[in-house]
């Protein structure tokens, strides 16, 4: 398998979930500029949306969105635990928290990051944001993580958005469980290991 990714976006959650899963895979990364892949290829070939990630299977299909992605990433590999069985309520409550960290915090933000978003439309993600964040600090409670005690790939795709925080400007110490729960899933060694794969952690 190969995993397009862009360094520190969200193909970061990918990037752990396939560790994560024990899994082989080789990371290919992709010019955010000219959308040339590491391995040759026009990446606009290999996902014509245009985005990360992208997993090319060994069947030379290639899968997109995090969703998706995520759930077959952790379906590989059962006995990893990343994602309850299909079939079950769990299932279902996993892929309610996928949902939910993909439209309602990932989406929020991405605006921040684009330097065409004037002012006044940052500051009505901000303020969404916050209310979505308010919303997920009192669901997570004192739980571990999102699922309970159990780690699972919506643990590592939180991670993943909540660390943007610090690159636009906006502090997520303000919601402490969420904030221990990035720390947490920070100091897994499959994170770690992600981290160092795309150059954000020496």
């Amino acid at each position: 398998m190969k995993l397009y990714y862009l360094p520190g976006a969200c193909s970061l959650a990918s990037n752990i979930a396939l560790r994560e899963a024990g899994l082989k895979f080789e990371l290919v990364k992709v010019d955010r500029k000219t959308k040339m892949a590491g391995d040759g290829l026009d990446f606009r070939e290999v996902n014509p949306k245009g985005y990360v990630p992208a997993l090319r299977l060994d069947s030379g299909e290639v899968l997109t969105e995090n969703v998706t992605v995520l759930q077959y990433i952790a379906d590989r590999n059962p006995a990893a635990k990343l994602a309850p069985a299909f079939g079950t309520m769990e299932r279902y409550r996993l892929m309610e928290w996928l949902s939910f960290v993909n439209s309602e915090i990932h989406k929020n933000f991405s605006p921040l990051f684009r330097a065409e978003a004037g002012e006044a439309v940052k500051e009505f993600v901000r303020s969404n944001l916050s209310v979505r964040l308010d919303y997920l600090q009192g669901a997570l409670g004192s739980k571990s993580y999102l699922m309970g005690d159990q780690y699972t790939v919506a643990d590592g795709y939180l991670f993943t958005v909540l660390g943007w925080g610090s690159h636009v400007n906006f502090d997520i110490g303000r919601w402490p469980q969420l904030k221990r729960l990035h720390e947490r899933v920070g100091a897994r060694p499959h994170s770690i290991e992600a981290l160092k794969s795309e150059g954000l952690l020496k």
